[in-house]
């Protein structure tokens, strides 16, 4: 490699390292996205109240559920009451699923439900529709409780939520349990045109259900790392506290933020420690090749195996036997070879093959009687006789073989 080649490859990865070094200083630019999810830690997570919940309901266990309601509520203790908490922008269940909440919830169980868009079976049985109003205040709202036992306080969201209110509930069942509403302006120009959303509507309602209850929010938002860090934990902790101290159910599956992995270079490179692993192989590669060009080993030459001259043996006297036909010569070979083999694996005499031996052999190898009687007997014969054929020869191969095995 000449001097100018070497100059060129050390500026590439001079340049390579810079812009790593660049990556990895880079403070990473804040992720707004919905997730919801417990394992997240960015603004719209669920980490910091996930980890609460212990506080919230003290000496209750509780479950991170990360596949479908369905089985987890058919496979649990039914005779433990419990709550079940689900909160994402949009909860949808398919038929199964909300079959099998409702029972759970008939039961005597509560379910926890925060969400801008509810499941369409559900709304039908709980007698629900929901409503989103869009303005220029969509994102500045007032969320309030009705209880007189709370503060009066009214707790402000400014970023991320949506002006998302009950417009139909059973109101022979359902109690109202909160509000929403928009944060009042000083312009007038504003008040002008927010006028239809002056008005608190309700945004937090219970719905009684067979023994249970169902607690309905259209501001999953407000459940957040971000509120839950900017003094509106009180919003979270009143909403919350209409559960009973039971075990809680923390539903991991439904979320905005689960993590769906498509394919295995997805996973690597949402990984920081699997993502530099990966750079840092792919650049060995590339550092192998250049170094590798400069040293070639010579090709190995194939050393042809040794033959095996005993086989070669065996076949050119298989072949002189085959060509001469001294049937009585190898019939004699063979009962030798086959009273040899009796002697050496069941140490018996081979000198007379009378019935004695024939039992002693039988016993020995876990033959029937008959069949060693009958290739004693047959052994007998051939040894008997002064001049043999090719089908002598070929029963007494038939009959050996038979008998080894």
């Amino acid at each position: 490699m000449d001097k100018r080649s070497k100059i060129i490859i050390g500026i590439f990865f001079a340049v390579l390292l810079a812009i790593i070094a660049i990556e990895i200083s880079r403070p990473r630019p804040i992720d707004w996205k919905p997730s919801y999810s417990a394992m997240d830690k960015i603004p719209f997570g669920g980490y910091v109240l996930f980890k609460e919940l212990s506080q919230l309901f003290p000496n209750e266990a509780i479950t991170l559920v990360e596949e479908s309601i369905y089985p987890i509520l058919r496979k649990r203790d039914s005779s433990t009451m419990s709550n079940y908490i689900v909160i994402n922008d949009v909860v949808v269940f398919d038929k199964q699923e909300a079959k099998q909440l409702l029972h759970y919830v008939h039961q005597g169980n509560d379910a926890f439900i925060a969400a801008t868009s509810f499941d369409s079976y559900l709304s039908d049985t709980l007698k629900i529709k929901v409503k989103t109003s869009y303005s220029v205040l969509e994102d500045t709202v007032l969320l309030s409780h009705t209880n007189p036992a709370f503060p009066t306080k009214k707790h402000l969201y400014s970023k991320g939520l949506n002006h998302t209110y009950f417009t139909a509930v059973d109101s022979l069942k359902t109690s109202i349990l909160g509000y929403i509403e928009p944060k009042k302006k000083a312009s007038s120009l504003l008040d002008d045109v927010s006028n239809g959303l002056k008005t608190k509507s309700p945004n937090f309602i219970r719905v009684p259900y067979g023994q249970g209850n169902f607690y309905l929010c259209t501001a999953p938002q407000a459940f957040t790392n971000y509120y839950m860090l900017r003094g509106n934990e009180d919003y979270v902790s009143f909403s919350l506290s209409y559960l009973k101290n039971n075990p809680i159910y923390w539903d991991n599956y439904k979320k905005a933020g689960r993590k769906i992995i498509d394919s295995p270079l997805r996973f690597i490179l949402s990984q920081s420690a699997l993502k530099w692993g990966y750079y840092t192989s792919i650049i060995g590669i590339l550092l192998f090749v250049i170094f590798r060009a400069k040293r070639e080993q010579r090709i190995i030459p194939v050393i042809e195996p040794l033959e095996n001259s005993s086989i070669e043996f065996a076949k050119t006297i298989g072949s002189l036997y085959f060509e001469h036909k001294d049937y009585s010569d190898l019939i004699a070979k063979k009962i030798n070879y086959f009273l040899a083999y009796l002697r050496t694996h069941y140490y018996i005499n081979t000198d007379d093959l009378s019935d004695k031996t024939a039992k002693e052999l039988s016993a020995k190898s876990g033959k029937p009687l008959k069949e060693t009687k009958e290739v004693l007997e047959f052994l007998k014969q051939l040894k008997l006789k002064t001049k043999h054929s090719e089908e002598d020869l070929i029963a007494l191969h038939k009959k050996t073989s038979t008998f080894k095995k």
